[in-house]
């Protein structure tokens, strides 16, 4: 599911990197994205996914990624920074996972939350 930029295959999400990323980590962060956007019952997935490691060596976070996924007709963007690379994943894994989620259960339904009355929604009796 997931690929490089170096690759010339078309990817369902796409992962690219800035800095001094190990191929361990990208390793870890491809499996747990294609875990994410490959499970079944979710709709066409593309996009993208960042991974940067600062080069300062004082930052506090120097690990962040960014996701900007199409779930269906969904945008999902997910944030995530973190100490060491494997925490990142870890987290921008999770948040990844209940972002689609939510992505997929609008999909699934069809449907949103009403508008409320003062937005021109219908009034409830």
């Amino acid at each position: 599911m997931t690929n490089d930029s170096t690759q010339d295959a078309a990817p369902t999400v796409r992962l690219r990197t800035d800095g001094p990323v190990d191929e361990q980590t990208l390793e870890y962060a491809r499996t747990k994205i294609d875990a994410v956007v490959g499970r079944p019952g979710l709709p066409d997935v593309s996009g993208e996914v960042r991974i940067a490691r600062a080069a300062a060596h004082h930052a506090d976070r120097p690990w962040s990624a960014t996701a900007e996924l199409h779930v269906g007709n969904r945008q999902v963007v997910v944030l995530a920074e973190e100490a060491t690379g494997t925490e990142l994943v870890d987290q921008l894994q999770d948040r990844l996972r209940r972002q689609t989620d939510k992505a997929a259960h609008v999909w699934d339904h069809g449907h949103r939350t009403a508008a409320p009355p003062w937005r021109g929604g219908q009034q409830s009796a």
